[in-house]
């Protein structure tokens, strides 16, 4: 059996997405030819052979706000996805298809390519039910059903799921009803001997003392406004005019950001820097005094690992985070935990670290040697590819029988099926209401 990999990826363009990178790097270490199909970034060509990677990329429409919105990208996105696959299949052809989610909706995609014989691996980064309860003051009932049917169906055509960590995993095996012998997790684990401390820096500072930072998207799940709410106490209560806040990347609420920022009086002391590359990320995070998590506690954050927390460390960063399950998992005893939503402690635990530099070195050295001897991608490699090595080991395939064709053929038409109509009702749900 050739090794050759297709990936799939809506949420980002590669190799920005630095874990789908890593994979993609991996596998091509490994023997595998890999080809990916994403949305383009700034100035991206259509097609580049990259690192010994296919890059097949295409044109995403602007996210607008509300249900509407988020179902005409998901179409639009999948349709071009979709194309591009017939492409990757001519030119390069793939035996194994993984779908990198959010969305959970490329199972209809590989399903037609599963009756041929192709696997499929859900590489499952967020739990889109949870997203959406997240993100959403008054979630849709009738919506969130429609989400876990799309859950549910790509667990179901799912020869392995690969979870970001342990929480994610027993949801594979519980609400996915998975063996755990078919599930695997592989963290998103920095690259230790690229993600390192470093010369700062000093501009960035902006003639300020400490430079703190915000590494991540800026979405209403991200409490990112937390952050300015923190600053606030800092500058306006505190009276403290030493420390520049750095917020790296962008998201649904950049915006909003930008004009609480104007509202609160920031403006001299933030720093917006949008899309941030690995450049500009290495930097920001070799001149940061100390780096942010302000996730609020809710069903998406308690059970996510967030990468910024990992980058933070790997970089050297002492951080400060509100105290959440996998949050914890990943920084032990290398961060400042505080109870979720209580801002004023936030501001205080940040303070603090700023005027106690031999704790800051503490928690500096504790998170990098965690990175490097717990977190590094290096370590989570191995269980990757041995995924990959699992599902292409079985040689040449012999010929399918008719029976079990017609097998997959109806199963591929239920899926299709229960696709199609949970998207009829996302449509007519945001036709109603307009907005999520």
């Amino acid at each position: 059996m050739n090794k050759r990999v297709l990936i799939i990826v809506q949420n980002l363009p590669v190799p920005l997405d630095r874990r789908v990178w890593l994979e993609c790097q991996e596998l091509v270490r490994s023997g595998y030819t890999v080809s990916v199909i994403c949305p383009k970034g700034p100035q991206d060509p259509v097609y580049q052979e990259l690192d010994g990677v296919h890059l097949y990329k295409y044109d995403a429409p602007t996210t607008q706000p509300g249900v509407r919105g988020y179902l005409t990208e998901f179409v639009v996105c999948w349709l071009k996805t979709a194309r591009l696959s017939v492409r990757v299949r001519r030119e390069v052809g793939f035996d194994v298809i993984q779908a990198c989610n959010p969305p959970d909706t490329y199972a209809l995609l590989a399903a037609p390519y599963k009756i041929a014989g192709t696997k499929f691996v859900y590489d499952q980064h967020d739990l889109c039910p949870e997203v959406y309860r997240s993100r959403f003051d008054r979630p849709s009932p009738i919506l969130l059903r429609g989400l876990y049917l799309l859950e549910g169906i790509t667990y179901r055509l799912a020869d392995h799921v690969i979870s970001t960590n342990e929480s994610y995993r027993l949801v594979a095996i519980g609400r996915g009803r998975h063996d755990r012998s078919d599930t695997t997790v592989v963290r998103s684990g920095p690259d230790t001997d690229r993600m390192c401390p470093g010369a700062d820096v000093p501009e960035l500072r902006r003639g300020r003392s400490h430079l703190i930072v915000y590494l991540g998207v800026m979405g209403p799940q991200d409490g990112v406004d937390l952050v300015l709410r923190a600053l606030d106490i800092l500058v306006h209560k505190d009276g403290r005019e030493d420390i520049q806040l750095a917020l790296l990347g962008f998201g649904d609420c950049l915006e909003e950001l930008r004009a609480l920022s104007t509202e609160l009086g920031l403006d001299d002391y933030v720093t917006f820097t949008g899309r941030a590359d690995g450049a500009t990320i290495e930097k920001y995070l070799r001149t940061a005094a100390v780096g942010l998590g302000p996730d609020p506690a809710n069903p998406l954050n308690e059970v996510s690992t967030m990468n910024k927390t990992m980058e933070y460390m790997a970089y050297g960063v002492p951080v400060v985070t509100f105290d959440l399950i996998e949050t914890r998992v990943s920084a032990g005893d290398a961060a400042c935990y505080v109870t979720p939503g209580d801002v004023e402690a936030f501001a205080r635990a940040v303070t603090d670290l700023l005027e106690d530099p031999e704790r800051r070195e503490l928690l500096s050295k504790r998170g990098r040697e965690r990175a490097v001897e717990v977190l590094d991608w290096r370590l989570q490699a191995p269980g990757y590819v041995a995924v990959y090595d699992r599902l292409t080991s079985a040689g040449r395939r012999l010929p399918m029988a008719k029976s079990s064709m017609a097998k997959r053929a109806r199963t591929a038409a239920s899926v299709g099926a229960a696709l199609l109509a949970a998207a009829s009702v996302a449509a007519s749900l945001s036709a109603r209401r307009g907005r999520g």
